[in-house]
């Protein structure tokens, strides 16, 4: 710099590296510009109708394009004009130097609509802000890359959000199209709220995706959920479906476990009556009869088929299915309990001969103590009805009795 603050001049070499930088700059600048304009995410910005922060975002880097775009013509027109003065003087002199100098180095390019403040303006200075090439290289780098933030990031948002969205509204039509033809034309609540629901969806993804937009990355989980709520409700269709074209098989299937349901009921019953007759104190809980009613709602099915309402039937039929296995299951917890008590007697039963047996044959059949506390359990076992703690305990006796046996001529013949 001189005094006077303006750059000072460039050698003939100097200019001529500086030309073929800034000419070759240019080139870039305007493939980056012309592939930011032909980017996917540009034209469907462009093609869209667009809402919320998406619309503002980019109205904010369209108009940061525009910029970039009218500072480009500004700075290539000075890039041209020092390029044309450059060829006309082959040998330049130092007055051509330096006003190439000035075109190259110094404040040479008019921004674009960019009115110098009030405060920063000289009586003398132009009412229009001025900058270097250089300068005006980092405004439109600042430009485009504040501009290509925006497009790549809806670009991004739709490539996440606009497939599994088009896939979702290919499963409601399919789902629609299944309820149509189960129920004859009928209104499907579920399907109607989903119907909703996934439109609201798609209005956001396809007008404003931005705003789904967290921490960087795609908030999809209200289009997830729709996608789960649709699969589960075309699976329940297709069910219904399947009930439909083999309803009578799945009618007989039904019946038969509710006649399950009724026979383990009956054992139940039965093995509750001789364990009451047979067991002393058997406090046993009045066994389910639940397949009288079972038979009822496997009955009640018949309006629905007749009326062709093949969705609300499966789902009424699925929850018979869940009423048929729980009775089940009750029926056999309460046979068990019954039968435990009678199987607990049998087992008393077998381990006392088991102890008899063992008393024969280490030699103690004709023991006084031993046969009185036998007979004293065999009774209590064979009693009816039998008192199983007070079997239990006899058993237990005449166990250790037997060992004490056992121990005591094991001592005398070690003698």
């Amino acid at each position: 710099m001189n005094e006077s603050g303006a750059a000072a001049p460039m050698s003939r070499e100097g200019i001529d590296h500086a030309l073929g930088r800034l000419r070759d700059e240019k080139d870039r600048i305007s493939a980056a510009l012309l592939d930011l304009e032909d980017h996917d995410g540009t034209r469907l910005l462009k093609g869209a109708r667009l809402a919320g922060e998406t619309w503002r975002r980019w109205e904010d880097a369209r108009a940061r394009i525009a910029l970039v775009w009218r500072l480009y013509d500004a700075y290539q027109r000075v890039l041209a004009e020092a390029v044309e003065l450059r060829e006309r003087h082959g040998r330049p002199s130092p007055a051509v130097l330096v006003e190439l100098t000035g075109l190259l180095a110094g404040e040479s390019v008019e921004v674009p609509g960019g009115d110098v403040p009030l405060e920063r303006r000289t009586l003398l200075g132009s009412a229009k802000e001025r900058i270097t090439l250089d300068e005006a290289v980092e405004r439109m780098s600042a430009g485009y890359a504040a501009a290509a933030e925006v497009i790549a990031a809806a670009d991004a948002a739709w490539t996440a959000l606009l497939v599994p969205l088009e896939d979702v509204e290919e499963m409601w039509r399919e789902t629609a199209r299944l309820a149509q033809g189960l129920d004859g034309g009928a209104r499907h609540p579920e399907l109607d709220r989903l119907g909703r629901e996934l439109s609201g969806v798609g209005q956001i993804a396809r007008t404003d995706p931005l705003s789904l937009v967290r921490d960087g990355r795609v908030d999809t989980s209200r289009l997830d959920r729709c996608r789960e709520s649709m699969a589960a409700l075309r699976s329940s269709l297709e069910e219904a479906v399947r009930l439909r074209d083999g309803y009578e098989e799945r009618l007989a299937a039904v019946a038969a476990s509710i006649g399950e349901v009724e026979e383990m009921e009956l054992r139940a019953r039965e093995a509750r009556t001789a364990a009451t007759v047979k067991i002393q104190a058997a406090r046993l809980p009045e066994p389910p009869a639940l397949g009288t009613g079972l038979r009822h709602r496997l009955a009640d099915l018949d309006g629905l088929c007749r009326a062709g309402r093949w969705a609300e039937l499966a789902g009424r039929l699925a929850e018979l299915d869940r009423a048929v296995a729980a009775a089940l299951e009750l029926a056999r917890d309460s046979l068990r309990l019954s039968t435990g008590l009678l199987d607990r007697r049998g087992e008393l039963r077998g381990r006392l001969e088991a102890y008899r047996a063992k008393a024969g044959r280490l030699g103690f059949a004709e023991d006084e103590r031993l046969s009185e506390l036998y007979g004293t359990a065999r009774t209590l076992l064979w009693s009816a009805p039998c008192d199983l703690r007070r079997s239990t305990a006899a058993v237990a006796e005449y166990q250790r009795a037997i060992r004490a046996c056992e121990s005591a001529a094991e001592m005398e013949s070690g003698r």
